[in-house]
């Protein structure tokens, strides 16, 4: 059974996003919470594998949720959900941290296989309005990371430290850095949350 934490500020959706989870196969909301505050309050006492937040709350935003967590050093998987097709929201998400970002208006069987790859530790950043057919600079062919490298970048995209990507893949920590630069030159990226908006962009993630 994958226990989940729900938060969202508007008392309808909370109850209808409650009621959907709980339907599907195999999950149990241990935690439903009416905003950030409530949520990471509520995290402090239930451990759950995956959260599922509203992007846009009071008493703290899904984003700002996420910044609190990993900041305590919590790394439980993030979804976040919104009903605004924004690139700047995903963004925002990437680099507070959270693996997962869906909109609102996605089919139940699609939520339940993003809550099933945040808990394997994989990444779902999508739908956004991003180049995602053609290289990462919307020409030119798409570029290849190996399996290892695309490995590194979903733990990037997660908030993963290198420290904490080499414990996780076991490898060690110059070994992460040489990943990382030879993924920074491939998808020709300034910096670690540029690699991953064009590596979603092309759909290598």
């Amino acid at each position: 059974m994958m226990r989940i934490a729900l938060a969202d500020d508007q008392a309808l959706v909370l109850h209808g996003l409650r009621a959907l989870l709980e339907s599907l196969e195999d999950l149990q909301v241990v935690i439903s919470a009416e905003n950030g505050d409530a949520l990471l309050t509520a995290l402090q006492r239930e451990a759950v594998d995956v959260i599922v937040s509203d992007i846009r709350m009071s008493h703290r935003s899904g984003i700002e949720v996420t910044r609190a967590l990993r900041s305590r050093g919590d790394m439980t998987p993030v979804l976040l959900l919104t009903t605004f097709d924004d690139p700047g929201l995903l963004r925002a998400a990437v680099e507070a941290g959270a693996q997962g970002f869906m909109l609102k208006d996605a089919a139940p069987e699609a939520l339940r296989d993003a809550l099933v790859k945040l808990k394997n530790g994989e990444t779902l950043l999508a739908p956004m309005s991003l180049s995602s057919h053609h290289g990462v600079n919307g020409t030119g062919p798409t570029p290849r990371l190996s399996p290892r490298e695309q490995a590194v970048l979903r733990l990037v995209a997660g908030g993963y430290s290198n420290k904490e990507i080499g414990r996780v893949l076991n490898i060690s920590d110059g070994t992460v850095k040489n990943h990382i630069t030879d993924i920074l030159q491939r998808l020709d990226a300034r910096d670690r949350t540029h690699a991953v908006l064009k590596a979603i962009g092309a759909n290598l993630l």
